[in-house]
């Protein structure tokens, strides 16, 4: 049982790092838009924790390696990605 708490406890860390690069005009459309598809993703209580954070991950691999992705949002994209392979079932 703790160790889905602790999966949701970086879930929840996760969603607020993308919810801070989701409100970042600097960054890109479409970086923003990788975020909040990755948002939903972890928001998707049908799966299991473990699913979701794969699933974000996926949206997210995609843009981390955007070259026009300001240098800050890269270094928070990857906290996440870091962050949400932690998360196992």
């Amino acid at each position: 049982m703790s160790r889905v708490m602790d999966s949701e406890a970086r879930i929840k860390s996760a969603v607020y790092m993308l919810i801070s690069i989701i409100n970042d005009t600097a960054v890109p459309r479409n970086i923003r838009r990788a975020a909040t598809e990755a948002l939903n993703h972890l928001r998707d209580e049908k799966y299991s924790p473990g699913v979701r954070a794969a699933n974000a991950i996926s949206a997210l691999d995609q843009v981390s390696q955007d070259p026009n992705m300001p240098l800050s949002a890269r270094t928070k994209i990857w906290q996440v990605i870091a962050l949400l392979e932690t998360v196992k079932d």
